[in-house]
């Protein structure tokens, strides 16, 4: 045997080593020896703040599918293989666009679905959907340690810091907080409302406003007696949530809102529903925007300044 020929046959045998440790080592290895970044170039978004933490990081590129309430940007949905809703995910459908991560909001299922994945070997890693600033900065940074991106998300958490600091030095000089109630939808013709514990609540408060639902727990419907009772000064509902949103006089025409401070003064304030309850990067936007709208002297001694 030449010694060509067992260069040539050193070379093969040592290809083949190779594939077959990038077939049998575990996924996070694999990815290593194939030369991918951390988190690999298939990734699976599940979660609107995980797909708009990705795109702020400028890695579209490595994103494979995304869930259907990944509204933002608007590219997302139009671009990439839509794997369903959040909490209702096909095991065999992500699984069959072989990924190299699945990136998911902590409210990602059902169990059954997150445990297939994870049985193939696929790395699955879910986020703590924590509505809170921290809980925000968390996600990005999760994010840029899972991508290999951390520069990028340490200065993206750090301009989320400054914006959420600024908003709070605005709450500040609010003297009278408004009561609002979030909306979520109507459930048999009764509002279903987030109390206490929720993304809705979160939101209020961060705008600085009181939630009138707050002595309930969760989203759960709440009768027309007990919303008359709380009485709102304003009605917080989604965009995009039904039930004429957007549409004021038709919104206070229900005998649940009606009889509300809300009503007298046709205090309806409606926003995008993953901006408003998505808890990611845009999240102090979407609160200085529900301030405003609440506050309109502030905006305009703000504009003053």
């Amino acid at each position: 045997m030449t010694g060509r020929l067992q260069h040539l046959l050193s070379r093969r045998a040592l290809n083949g080593l190779l594939a077959a440790a990038l077939l049998l080592a575990p996924a996070p290895l694999a990815l290593a020896l194939s030369g991918e970044p951390p988190g690999g170039n298939r990734i699976v978004a599940v979660g609107g703040a995980v797909t708009e933490i990705l795109y702020a990081l400028g890695l579209e590129a490595r994103i494979a599918a995304v869930d259907t309430t990944s509204t933002f940007p608007e590219q997302a949905l139009k671009e990439k293989p839509n794997v369903g809703y959040v909490r209702a995910l096909s095991a065999e459908g992500i699984i069959a666009l072989n990924p190299s991560h699945v990136i998911a909001i902590g409210n990602a299922g059902p169990p059954d679905a997150i445990r297939l994945i994870k049985e193939t070997g696929v790395p699955f890693t879910q986020l703590p959907d924590e509505p809170t600033p921290e809980g925000i900065v968390g996600k990005i940074e999760t994010v840029g340690r899972l991508t290999g991106t951390e520069a990028k998300a340490d200065v993206l958490a750090a301009e989320v810091r400054r914006s959420f600091a600024d908003l709070a030095a605005t709450r500040e000089r609010i003297e009278k907080p408004v009561k609002a109630l979030f909306v979520l939808a109507m459930q048999n013709g009764r509002p279903l409302v987030g109390g206490h514990a929720t993304s809705a609540d979160a939101i209020l408060r961060l705008a600085g406003a009181e939630n009138a639902a707050g002595a309930i727990e969760g989203f759960k419907p709440m009768t027309d007696e007990a919303i008359i009772a709380a009485a709102p000064d304003v009605i917080v509902m989604m965009a995009n949530g039904g039930h004429a949103a957007g549409r004021a006089e038709e919104v206070f025409a229900a005998p649940a809102f009606a009889g509300t401070p809300a009503a007298s003064r046709q205090a309806l304030v409606t926003m995008d529903g993953q901006l408003i309850l998505g808890f990611g990067p845009r999240t102090p936007r979407a609160a200085g925007e529900l301030m405003h709208a609440f506050y309109p002297a502030l905006a305009t001694s703000e504009k003053a300044q």
